[in-house]
C-alpha cells in the first residue's frame, strides 16, 4: 500500500522581517447577495425525484447507484440520504459510489475514507457504499480518446446523479462544474481524470463535454439532480434532469449559481492571509474565482482582485495533506510544509496536469514570520500602512478582517464589526487574532 510522504523543512527565518511593522486589522461583515434558501430541502428533493420518467419504469428490485464527490457541500449529504429513502419506498436497491476521480490518491480505501468525513456512510446515509477503481470502457471521443465509466456504476440498473453547479476554478465556459464534469471525471475515475487533463485547457473545454455525452449515452445514467447554493451556502435551488436534459440544466443553472458566489469587495489587496486551504474547500484548495490568481499557463489569470502577496497559514484537517493550490501562494509556514502528503499532492497534480498549482512557496517557521514576510515584501514602504484582508478560507466570507487602508474602500459591501486592534501572535509565533466563524 502507498504511504504518505512528507518533507521536512527547517523553521527557517529571516532577519530583515524581524522589526517589521504590521497594521491593525477590524472585523468587517461583508454583504453577499443572496437568493434565499429553500425552505425544505427534503421536500425540495423528492419533488425533483417524482418527475423522472425513468424511475417510473424501473422494476422493483432493480439497483441504483448514487454518485458522490469529495466537495463539503451543505446540503448534500441530506439530499443523498433523502434520496436514498425514496428509491429504497420504490423498492430499489441503492447504494453509494465514490465519484471523485484522482483524489484520495486514487486509492478506492481512501476515496471511502473521504466519503465518512463528509458525512456519507452506511449508516448515515442508511445504504451500502461501494467503491473501487475500476473502469468499463464506453466508446471514443473524436479526439481518439477512450471513455471510461465507473465499472460499479455500470453494472448497476441505474445511475442517479448528484452534484452541485458552480463555476469551475479554472476555464470559463458554458458548463462549467457541476453534473456534467461528475459524469466525466468523477464517473470516469482516475483514469478518466487523467485522459480528459491530459491535453489541458482543450481536454476540459472540448474532450469533457463530448466524452460526458458518450457516457449518458451508454451508460444506465437514470437522472440527475443539480443543486445551486446560495452564498450563505443553504441550496437555493434543487433541480431534476433527464439525462439528455443534464448539459442544458448544467448551463442553464450556471449563472444563478455565479451570481449568489461572495467575492472579496476590492480591486487591489496588498496582502491576502489564508487562514486554510484545503480539498474539501475549493478543487485548487482555494477558490480562484476569490483570489483571482488561476496561474495556469498559458491561459489568461483574472487577477481580480489583484494581490500582491498572499500567504496560506494551514491546510484542512479533511484535506489529509493535500496542498493543491499552494503553487499560487507567495508564502506558508513550516507546519504546513511539514504536513504534505507529497503522494496525494502529486498525484492529484499530475492527473490535472497543472503542476504550477502544486510548487511550493517561500516556507518560513511560523505565522508570525510569513505575516512579516508577506507585509514587508508587497510593495509598499510602511508596513503599517498595507492594505491587509484576513479570511477564514475562500469558503467562509461572511466574516474578515481588514486593515484601515481596507476598511475606507468598504463602503455599501460589508459593515464594521467591533474595536480596531492590532495583530497578535502567541509565543510559538501562532497569530492567534482569527476571523470570527
Amino acid at each position: 500500500m502507498t504511504q504518505s510522504v512528507s518533507p521536512t523543512f527547517p523553521s527557517l527565518r529571516l532577519p530583515q522581517f524581524a522589526g517589521e511593522s504590521l497594521p491593525s486589522v477590524v472585523t468587517a461583515q461583508l454583504h453577499h447577495p443572496v437568493t434565499p434558501a429553500l425552505d425544505d430541502v427534503v421536500r425540495a428533493t423528492r419533488n425533483a425525484l417524482e418527475k423522472s420518467k425513468r424511475f417510473k419504469q424501473l422494476a422493483a428490485g432493480s439497483t441504483v447507484a448514487i454518485t458522490c464527490g469529495s466537495r463539503g457541500i451543505k446540503s448534500k449529504p441530506a439530499v443523498v440520504q433523502t434520496a436514498v429513502a425514496w428509491l429504497q419506498e420504490r423498492g430499489f436497491q441503492a447504494f453509494i459510489i465514490p465519484a471523485m476521480g484522482s483524489h484520495g490518491g486514487a486509492r478506492a480505501e481512501s476515496q471511502t475514507a473521504l466519503l465518512a468525513e463528509l458525512g456519507y456512510t452506511p449508516e448515515s446515509i442508511g445504504c451500502p457504499i461501494h467503491s473501487s477503481m475500476e473502469v468499463t470502457q464506453l466508446g471514443m471521443t473524436s479526439q481518439g480518446i477512450p471513455v471510461y465509466f465507473d465499472r460499479t456504476a455500470f453494472a448497476a440498473d441505474a445511475v442517479l446523479v448528484i452534484n452541485r453547479i458552480k463555476a469551475h476554478t479554472s476555464f470559463d465556459r458554458e458548463i462549467e462544474s457541476g453534473l456534467t464534469k461528475m459524469i466525466a471525471i468523477g464517473l470516469g475515475k482516475a483514469e478518466g481524470a487523467r485522459l480528459i487533463h491530459r491535453l489541458g485547457a482543450l481536454g476540459y473545454l472540448e474532450v469533457l463535454p463530448e466524452w460526458a455525452g458518450i457516457a449518458i449515452a451508454e451508460s444506465p445514467i437514470a437522472y440527475g439532480i443539480g443543486i445551486v447554493e446560495n452564498a450563505e451556502k443553504e441550496a437555493a435551488v434543487i433541480e431534476g434532469a433527464e439525462p439528455e436534459e443534464i448539459m442544458s440544466v448544467d448551463a442553464r443553472l450556471l449563472p444563478i449559481a455565479k451570481a449568489n458566489t461572495p467575492k472579496l469587495p476590492f480591486g487591489q489587496i496588498d496582502v491576502l492571509i489564508v487562514e486554510q486551504i484545503g480539498k474539501n474547500i475549493s478543487g485548487t484548495g482555494m477558490d480562484t474565482g476569490v483570489i483571482g490568481r488561476s496561474d495556469i499557463r498559458g491561459r489568461p489569470s483574472v487577477d481580480n482582485p489583484l494581490i500582491h502577496k498572499l500567504a496560506v497559514l494551514s491546510l484542512t484537517p479533511e484535506t489529509h495533506g493535500n496542498g493543491l493550490g499552494l503553487g499560487v501562494a507567495d508564502f506558508m509556514t513550516a507546519d504546513v510544509a511539514n504536513s504534505l502528503d507529497l503522494y496525494a499532492m502529486y498525484m492529484n497534480s499530475c492527473t490535472s496536469t497543472f503542476t504550477e498549482r502544486v510548487r511550493l512557496p517561500i516556507v518560513l517557521a511560523d505565522e508570525q514570520e510569513v505575516v512579516r514576510a508577506a507585509v514587508a515584501t508587497s510593495w509598499r514602504l510602511d508596513g503599517a500602512s498595507v492594505r491587509l484582508c484576513i479570511i477564514r478560507s475562500t469558503l467562509h466570507l461572511d466574516y474578515v478582517l481588514l486593515s484601515p487602508s481596507l476598511i475606507s474602500e468598504l463602503g455599501e459591501a460589508g459593515d464594521v464589526v467591533g474595536e480596531t486592534h492590532d495583530l497578535d501572535f502567541n509565543k510559538d509565533g501562532r497569530l492567534t487574532t482569527r476571523c470570527p466563524e
